[in-house]
């Protein structure tokens, strides 16, 4: 048999914090090691609050759809309100999505780009999040969720092919530690397991919440965590996912579909690809 390659399966980029991706071929690395134009537009309130899907679910009811080669986004409101669908520049002044915006959600929004390192949850380590296609459907079969809806909700940049479920718990070590990884000829170091918030518990296109999400999902994390995966990471086990920063920060890359992922000298990599089966759904 032919041992199975990781690979680059998909990128998506979210241009404005807490809205929708879009799905890109290739992707620049800023020399803050984040990937160009993710979470590169964030919204505020008066007070310089951000306004996301964690403080804000009716978020959720907003869809966006970006071109970033014509550099535009259009919003359409599903949640009945009645704004009218509207095409803006992303690059042009924010007034006119910041009236849009403050409409929906009833109070004065404002929007903000960074152009340097975006807006990251984990500003120590802006790379791009990481997570293999068998996990999603791994969540997909605790949930009886369509992958679709389990990628909406977890919101990842980069998924991995050619793997099994949770294999990107062997690019993290011990506290402290950084492990090495390739994608394509990009150089990264893996984190730490991501904590997860209360978005993934969330219908992402009504905001309607389950209670009990995160819950069952700590307890299935904890049920099927791979040999591979270090357990003095988590200190709970609503954690899916690995943060990332760039291994050679300064040094404008790219990263792009089908890229092969690379691990040296990675036990733990060596011994989830030998295995390459699953851990038992429920």
């Amino acid at each position: 048999m032919t041992r199975p390659v990781p690979f680059i399966s998909r990128i998506l980029i979210f241009p404005i914090k807490s809205l929708d991706p879009v799905g890109v071929t290739n992707a620049r690395v800023l020399t803050s090691g984040a990937l160009a134009d993710d979470r590169c537009w964030a919204l505020f309130d008066a007070q310089g609050r951000v306004v996301n899907g964690k403080n804000h679910a009716e978020i959720h009811r907003i869809r966006a759809g970006f071109d970033l080669d014509k550099r535009t986004v259009s919003l359409r409101d599903d949640s009945g309100r009645g704004l009218p669908t509207v095409l803006f520049n992303l690059d042009g002044t924010a007034r006119p999505i910041e009236a849009w915006l403050s409409r929906f959600f009833g109070f004065p929004v404002h929007l903000r780009a960074d152009t340097t390192t975006g807006h990251p949850d984990d500003t120590d380590s802006p790379g791009p999040t990481i997570i293999s296609v068998a996990t999603l459907e791994a969540i997909g079969i605790w949930f009886g969720l369509p992958v679709e809806q389990v990628r909406a909700r977890f919101r990842t940049n980069i998924e991995i092919g050619g793997v099994p479920a949770f294999w990107e718990d062997a690019l993290f070590g011990g506290l402290g530690d950084e492990v090495e990884f390739h994608l394509g000829g990009t150089e990264w170091l893996g984190i730490n397991p991501c904590q997860r918030c209360v978005v993934p518990s969330r219908d992402p296109l009504t905001g309607q919440r389950d209670n009990a999400f995160a819950r069952r999902f700590a307890e299935y994390r904890r049920r099927t965590q791979p040999a591979w995966s270090n357990p003095a990471r988590f200190n709970h086990f609503f954690r899916v996912a690995i943060n990332t920063r760039s291994a050679r920060t300064g040094v404008n890359t790219r990263i792009a579909l089908n890229d092969i992922v690379t691990t040296y000298n990675n036990a733990a990599a060596c011994t989830a690809l030998e295995e390459n089966k699953r851990p038992a759904g429920f």
